[in-house]
């Protein structure tokens, strides 16, 4: 009966301690895209110089895969994820963004893509 016992108890600290590791993790963000008729190289410097203008320390660049990683160095931390890929004769851009450990909603990133199409002398 004491053995018994022990393992219920295990078995309950056990899901305590996995309920407590699912309240750490960051909920997934949901990528804002828009089609731009600029290359995909042009497009993805541009949205870094954007990122770099507006105060955001890139921290992860890879033009090869189209990637970059920027991060506010302010509290609370806003961090942008960036996506640049071929679309037809354009580029794709897809851009998630956090406010801490919680994600931004989607549409909060349009002004964000207003002023990449102005750099990259695409607004109307």
């Amino acid at each position: 009966m004491r053995r018994g016992r022990w393992d219920i108890r295990w078995v309950g600290v056990m899901l305590l301690g996995a309920w407590l590791t699912g309240c750490a993790t960051t909920s997934p963000s949901i990528p804002r895209e828009l089609v731009y008729p600029a290359s995909v190289d042009t497009t993805f410097r541009s949205a870094v110089e954007l990122m770099m203008k507006q105060g955001y320390v890139v921290r992860h660049a890879d033009l090869t895969l189209g990637r970059a990683e920027a991060s506010l160095a302010r509290w609370p931390e806003y961090r942008l994820q960036l996506q640049v890929s071929e679309a037809g004769s354009g580029s794709q851009v897809s851009v998630m963004a956090w406010r801490g450990n919680q994600p931004l909603a989607p549409y909060l990133l349009d002004p964000w893509l207003v002023d990449l199409q102005a750099t990259l002398g695409l607004a109307p």
